[in-house]
C-alpha cells in the first residue's frame, strides 16, 4: 500500500548546518552558549539541537557566525520545544528582528547549501 507523500509545507527554504550560537534569554536573566546542530536553518529561523531548553513563547538574542564569517544577530521566539528521545531534543526559534543584511546572507547560504 502506498502512504502519500508529505508535502512541505515550510515557507523558508532550509539547509542543515552546524554552527556555534550565543543565545540569551531577553529577560536578561539567561544566557548561555550552545553548539547546535540545525536541521532547517533558514531566514525565518531554525531548530537548535540542546539539551538547554527555553518555553514556548521565550523572547531570545541570538549570536551566530556563518561560514564565511559573517556574524548574525538576531532576536526570534521560541515556537516549538521537542523533547522526543527519537529525534533529539531541541527547539523551534522564528527571527523576528533579523537585518536585511542578514537575512540575505543566510539566504545566500541556503541557496548554495553551505554547510558547517
Amino acid at each position: 500500500m502506498n502512504r502519500p507523500q508529505a508535502v512541505e509545507q515550510r515557507k523558508h527554504r532550509r539547509c542543515m548546518v552546524e554552527l556555534p550560537i550565543a543565545i540569551r534569554g531577553t529577560d536578561a536573566r539567561t544566557y548561555g552558549h550552545i553548539q547546535f546542530a540545525t536541521s532547517d536553518l533558514s531566514t525565518g529561523g531554525a531548530f537548535i539541537r540542546s539539551d538547554l531548553l527555553f518555553e514556548i513563547g521565550e523572547k531570545l538574542a541570538l549570536m551566530f557566525t556563518l561560514p564565511g564569517g559573517r556574524s548574525v544577530r538576531a532576536h526570534g521566539n521560541v515556537v516549538r520545544v521537542s523533547r522526543s528521545a527519537r529525534s533529539g531534543p531541541g527547539m523551534g526559534i522564528e527571527f523576528q528582528d533579523l537585518s536585511t543584511t542578514d537575512r540575505d546572507a543566510i539566504f545566500a547560504m541556503v541557496t548554495r547549501g553551505t554547510h558547517g
